[in-house]
C-alpha cells in the first residue's frame, strides 16, 4: 500500500506528537516505575489508541516488580567495596571475597537486567498497554510498534558534570574495586591469609594508594537522586507516540489493510531494568507466532543526526534481528534520512527490545535517537517537552511509515 501521503504531513505527526508528550507530562504526574503517575499515563494513551486510533483490542495490564532495585545493587556493592578496603590491611582473604560478591552483583542487576536483588526492595505495580487494529482479511503478518511510558530518577552526575564525568565516575569506581582486589590476591599469594600486613611496607603502601578511590566509591551512593523524577519526554514518550501517531495518521487518511495487524505495546518501568517488557514478553510468549511479526523498540527519539538502528543491545549483549534492523536502515535509506548502525554499548543500558528478544524470542530491534555517551538531558530534569526535536520526530516517523508500507508489501518476512 503506498502511504506516501503519511511521509508528506510527517512534520505534523511530529507537532502531535509534542502536543500529546505535553499534556500527558502536565496532567498525569511523575510517572516513576510502579506509580500511580505511570498507570495513569498507560491508561490515557489506552483510551488515544482505542478512540483515535481504532485499535479494536485495547488491555492495561499490570504486572508485579520491585522499582528500587535497578540502582538499588549500589548500596549493597558499594558497602561491600568500602568494607572490602578496610578489610584489606588486616583480612585479604575477606576483602577478596566482599569485591567479588559485590562486582558480582553489579554484573548482574545492571549489566545483564537480572533480578539479584530484587526481593530486597518493596513490590510494587507496574503497567504496560496492549492494542491491536485488526486488517480486513486474513492475517499475513503483524507489526508492533513499542514505546515505555515511564519516566528515570534523575542522574545527579550526568545533570551537574555531563555523561563523560559520569562514565568517568563509574569507571574509575571499578577501577578501584579491581585495584584492591588484586593487591588482596598478591598480599594471599606472598603471605597468606593472615593479619600482618601493617608490618609489611610494600603492600601497606599499596593499600594507601589505593585510597585515592574511596571517594568515587563513596559518591556512587549518589549515582540516582530518588526524590526527583525527570520528565520523560524524550526518554520516553517520544518512543511512545511513534506508533501511536502512525496508526492515528492511517485512521484520519480511512487507509485500512488487508493482511497487516497492527500493534501499539508500550512496556512500563524500563528504567528498572525493562521489567514490563519482561512481564509482557512472559505474558504473551508464543501468542505471536502464527505469522510474521516484527517488533519495532523505540527509546529517546531526538537528535536526528544520532537516529540509530541499535543491531546490539543491553550493554551490547543481546543481538536484534537482523532482517528487522535491516528493513529500517534500507527505508531510511530510500527516504534519504539519515541513520546509522550502532549498538547500545557497554554502560549505554538497553532498550525494551532486549527483552522481546532475549527473554520472548521475538523478531524486533531498537531504534534510538540520542548520543550514547550521554546528553545532558539524559535522565536529568532537562528532558522537558520544551526539549524535543521536532525533526528527530519527524525523519523518524516517516522512516517508521516506509517501514510500514514495505512490510505490507511481504518484505524480509
Amino acid at each position: 500500500m503506498d502511504l506516501s501521503k503519511l511521509i508528506e504531513k510527517k512534520a505534523d505527526a511530529a507537532k502531535y506528537m509534542v502536543k500529546e508528550i505535553t499534556y500527558i507530562i502536565q496532567n498525569c504526574g511523575t510517572r516513576a516505575p510502579g506509580t500511580e503517575g505511570e498507570k495513569k499515563a498507560c491508561e490515557y494513551m489506552a483510551d488515544v489508541l482505542r478512540n483515535d486510533c481504532g485499535c479494536d483490542r485495547v488491555q492495561v495490564e499490570s504486572f508485579k516488580e520491585h522499582p528500587g532495585s535497578f540502582l538499588g545493587w549500589i548500596y549493597f556493592t558499594v558497602t561491600m567495596m568500602l568494607a572490602a578496603i578496610v578489610l584489606y590491611f588486616f583480612f585479604p582473604l575477606c576483602s577478596a571475597v566482599l569485591i567479588v560478591l559485590g562486582l558480582t552483583l553489579m554484573v548482574l542487576q545492571f549489566g545483564l537486567y537480572k533480578k539479584a536483588v530484587d526481593a530486597f526492595f518493596p513490590e510494587m505495580t507496574g503497567h504496560n498497554v496492549t492494542a491491536f487494529k485488526s486488517c480486513k482479511g486474513e492475517i499475513k503478518r503483524r507489526i508492533i510498534f513499542n514505546g515505555h511510558p515511564d519516566a528515570s530518577w534523575e542522574w545527579p552526575v550526568n545533570y551537574h558534570l555531563g555523561g563523560t564525568a559520569f562514565h568517568l565516575h563509574a569507571i574509575i569506581a571499578v577501577v578501584g574495586a579491581i585495584y584492591y582486589l588484586i593487591i588482596s590476591i598478591i598480599q594471599m599469594i606472598v603471605k597468606g591469609i593472615g593479619f600482618d600486613v601493617l608490618n609489611k611496607g610494600w603492600l601497606f603502601v599499596l593499600g594507601l594508594v589505593g585510597l585515592i578511590f574511596v571517594p568515587f566509591l563513596a559518591t556512587l551512593y549518589y549515582m540516582w537522586n530518588k526524590k526527583r523524577i525527570v520528565d520523560g519526554a524524550n526518554d520516553n514518550l517520544s518512543g511512545c507516540y511513534m506508533g501511536i501517531a502512525l496508526l492515528k495518521a492511517l485512521k484520519d487518511e480511512g487507509i485500512e489493510f488487508e493482511n497487516t495487524e497492527l500493534g501499539v505495546v508500550l512496556t512500563g518501568s524500563e528504567e528498572a531494568g525493562l521489567r514490563g517488557a519482561m512481564a509482557w514478553s512472559e505474558a504473551h510468549k508464543g501468542e505471536f507466532d502464527d505469522v510474521p511479526t516484527f517488533i519495532y523498540s523505540y527509546d529517546t527519539i531526538h537528535d536526528p543526526k544520532y537516529l540509530m538502528v541499535n543491531y546490539r543491545d543491553l550493554n551490547a549483549t543481546v543481538k536484534a534481528d537482523k532482517d528487522v534492523s535491516d528493513l529500517f536502515m534500507e527505508c531510511a535509506e530510500e527516504l534519504g534520512v539519515q541513520c546509522t548502525k550502532g549498538m547500545v554499548p557497554p554502560l549505554g543500558g538497553a532498550t525494551d527490545n532486549a527483552a522481546f528478544a532475549k527473554f520472548g524470542g521475538m523478531r524486533s530491534t531498537g531504534i534510538t535517537g540520542l548520543n550514547h555517551s550521554l546528553e545532558n538531558y539524559y535522565h536529568t530534569r532537562r528532558d522537558t517537552y520544551d526539549n524535543m526535536n521536532e525533526q528527530g520526530l519527524a525523519d523518524c516517523y516517516a522512516v517508521t511509515v516506509k517501514v510500514l508500507e514495505k512490510f505490507d508489501q511481504g518484505a524480509k518476512q
